[in-house]
């Protein structure tokens, strides 16, 4: 038999406008775990979000992974373990906070179990509403993190410009300390460096001793580019930004509000 291992972006792809997952979507996953084939969500979200997630499809059995933090953690849903992790140092997550705090722009990072903020704002609420995850706030950010933390993200509901100009600003200081791409119009992520979603595909075919020409990855912005281009199969559902599509070898005749996750493990998986 040979065995696919797909790579599935969350949100705007697998996920509805709304949140849900369609019933066609969960049969064909469903279907092609049963039949031997591998399925990782790809996602910016934290493990425990995308861990909440995958229980609610029912997806902890032997065949199912998570690439988390857009790559900073791979989780093993049936083993419910950490299988690699990368984090960003203090010194730079502070930086961060302190730069995006004088620009003017909400900034967060994680815990284990915990979105931290140093305030309450509308773009806090937002994001939680998305995600499920519990937070915690502190003016001074150290008081409240644990250890080294996967991501620190920047958030502007009123859209990318300052985002954009804040990460022109600061790509110098950035370069070689961090990885960073937009994962929306709202979200600028800052990784460790030298992470991405796309280090899962060698990651994952090597434990799972796979060849390259078993891996499908699906995405829809920007942050899905890399994994969509080391893929042996690249594919933008209808719904992807323009960028996303030019890196694709196929693009879905159906958006993620009208099963296009079920459309690829349809014509490439089963």
């Amino acid at each position: 038999m040979n065995r696919k291992l797909l790579f599935v972006d969350l949100d705007g792809t697998l996920m509805s406008d709304d949140g849900t997952v369609s019933l066609r979507n969960r049969e064909a996953i469903h279907q092609m775990v049963k039949e031997g084939h591998y399925i990782a969500f790809a996602t910016g979200r934290p493990v425990e979000s995308a861990r909440a997630f995958a229980k609610e499809l029912k997806l902890t059995q032997t065949g199912c992974y998570i690439v988390a933090f857009n790559g900073a953690i791979f989780y093993d849903c049936a083993a419910d373990r950490i299988l690699f992790r990368r984090s960003m140092p203090v010194e730079v997550v502070l930086e961060l906070f302190e730069r995006a705090q004088k620009a003017g722009i909400y900034v967060h990072t994680y815990n284990k179990m915990d979105v931290l903020a140093v305030r309450h704002t509308k773009e806090l609420d937002s994001y939680l509403k998305r995600t499920n995850l519990t937070y915690k706030l502190a003016h001074n950010i150290m008081d409240i993190l644990e250890e080294e933390p996967p991501k620190v993200l920047l958030i502007d509901l009123k859209g990318k410009e300052r985002l954009v100009r804040f990460q022109k600003d600061n790509a110098a200081w950035a370069k070689g300390k961090t990885n960073n791409f937009f994962a929306s119009d709202e979200y600028l992520e800052y990784c460790p460096d030298q992470t991405g979603k796309e280090i899962g595909v060698k990651y994952l075919t090597d434990i799972l001793s796979l060849p390259f020409e078993s891996t499908i990855a699906v995405g829809d912005e920007q942050n899905d580019i890399r994994l969509i281009e080391e893929a042996c199969m690249g594919v933008a559902v209808k719904n992807a930004v323009p960028a996303v599509k030019e890196a694709a070898d196929f693009v879905t005749e159906s958006d993620n509000n009208h099963d296009a996750i079920a459309e690829v493990i349809e014509r490439f998986v089963l």
